[in-house]
Order: C-alpha cells, then sequence, then structure tokens
C-alpha cells in the first residue's frame, strides 16, 4: 500500500520514473481490459495508450478503490467512449443519402474486404480544413451544429453545409477507392 501511495504521489508530481513504473505495472492488465471491450487488439493498443494519456494528464485517483480497479474503470470508460465515437462515425457515414450504396459496394469488393476504420480515417484526414473541423466537432465530440457554430464563430447553416460537403467528399472518396480496389 504505501508503494502505491509513492507511486500515485509521483505520478501526481509529474514524475517520468513513477509514470513508467506505473505503466509496467498495470498496462498488460489494461490492455485485457480494452480487448475485451473493443475486440481488436490493434485498437486495444490505442485505447489503451489513450487511456495513460488520460491517466497522466490528469490524475483524479482518490483512494476510494484500489489504484487497479481505479484504472480499470478509466480504461473501460475509454473504451466505451472509442466505441461510442466508432458507432457515431459508422451510422453517420451508413446514413448519409450519398453514402449507403458506396459503403455497400464497398463491403462486397471482390477483395471481400470492408472498409477500415484506418482507412476511412484517412479520408477524414484528407477533408479540407473547415469541413474536416466541423466533421470531427460532430462526429467525435459529439458536439450539435449550434454548439459547433458558436465554437467556430460561424453560422449554424455554415456547420450544417460543411458537415454535409464533408460526407459527400466522404463518399466520392469512398467511391474512388472501392472501384480502384476492384481492378
Amino acid at each position: 500500500m504505501d508503494c502505491e501511495i509513492e507511486l500515485v504521489e509521483g505520478c501526481r508530481a509529474g514524475d517520468n520514473a513513477a509514470r513508467k513504473e506505473l505503466y509496467t505495472l498495470y498496462s498488460r492488465q489494461m490492455l485485457a481490459v480494452c480487448y475485451r471491450y473493443v475486440g481488436d487488439i490493434d485498437e486495444a493498443h490505442d485505447v489503451l495508450h489513450d487511456g495513460f494519456i488520460k491517466i497522466f494528464s490528469n490524475f483524479t485517483f482518490r483512494g476510494e478503490c484500489s489504484l487497479a480497479t481505479w484504472m480499470t474503470r478509466v480504461m473501460m470508460t475509454q473504451s466505451i467512449d472509442y466505441l461510442r465515437r466508432k458507432q457515431r462515425f459508422n451510422q453517420l457515414i451508413v446514413s448519409d443519402d450519398h453514402l449507403p450504396d458506396v459503403v455497400d459496394e464497398a463491403e462486397a469488393a471482390e477483395s471481400g474486404s470492408q472498409l477500415s476504420e484506418e482507412i476511412l480515417m484517412q479520408f477524414v484526414a484528407e477533408l479540407p480544413d473547415g469541413c474536416r473541423t466541423v466533421f470531427n466537432l460532430y462526429v467525435f465530440e459529439e458536439k450539435s451544429h449550434k454548439e459547433i457554430a458558436r465554437l467556430l464563430h460561424i453560422k449554424e447553416h455554415s456547420s450544417t453545409s460543411q458537415l454535409h460537403r464533408a460526407k459527400s467528399l466522404l463518399a466520392k472518396r469512398i467511391k474512388e477507392y472501392t472501384e480502384h480496389e476492384r481492378k
């Protein structure tokens, strides 16, 4: 218990040795937690990484439970948030008028593989700045058009237009990609 207290105090103070020790002690256990939720080892590693960044940037452990229990809760929350963002992204892609046929075509491509999230995220990264910003705020930060307009000092209609443009550009890019994959 004394070791755990010293470790917590070191992490709160920003001691890199304490952070490294905490990571060494708990990373395998926390990776297992993330994997149970997301079901993919690469995605679980990403969630683990984000979880430790969150832990180290705002070390809120208060000692109401064991450190392992607290970290497990953090990783569970990170995993659930990751799955929500992924689901919201996928729903938005599939729900757009421009995209259902394109996504269906991509899934039925001769290669038999679906568009991976990595490829979709690459396409999002290629969007023009305004579209990408609105898309990210709407999809990943779950902001409304009203909130986006206030944050970016634009009109609500501009946010809606930018999101529509982003989805249209994504649809075009997905279509190009799937047509190229078929060749």
